[in-house]
């Protein structure tokens, strides 16, 4: 159960209007920077949303891995997104793994500003 949880509330995205509305060019991202990060897609699952009167429509991309998973939500009306990567650490360390793919996605969006958070997850007693 040992892992590392990251997260990232990404604002005032700056990245081209394809990365908040395109699911099959999110979805293709996503799988693409968890392998270059070094961790094993099993599986995908990208949702796009319709348009509303407040503009286009984001996209939902979850991507399970081996090591746990990768899920995107975006808000293309808000130009924001959220991120959650969990990576478990049984049988290995893969926290600097989650660490560049994190990196990554953050620098794909082109954020004005975030907030960040880490969470240690089911530590293992002594």
């Amino acid at each position: 159960m040992h892992g590392l949880h990251l997260t990232a509330d990404l604002h005032d995205c700056q990245c081209a209007m394809q990365w908040l509305t395109d699911k099959e060019a999110l979805g293709a991202v996503c799988l693409k920077a968890a392998t270059a990060a070094g961790l094993q897609p099993v599986g995908k699952l990208v949702h796009g949303f319709p348009a509303t009167p407040q503009g286009p429509g984001g996209v939902t991309a979850t991507v399970l891995l081996a090591e746990s998973h990768l899920c995107i939500h975006t808000w293309p009306e808000q130009r924001g997104a959220t991120l959650d990567v969990y990576v478990c650490n049984f049988g290995g360390d893969h926290s600097a793994k989650a660490h560049a793919l994190m990196e990554c996605l953050v620098s794909l969006f082109k954020p004005g500003h975030s907030e960040r958070n880490e969470l240690l997850r089911g530590k293992v007693a002594a």
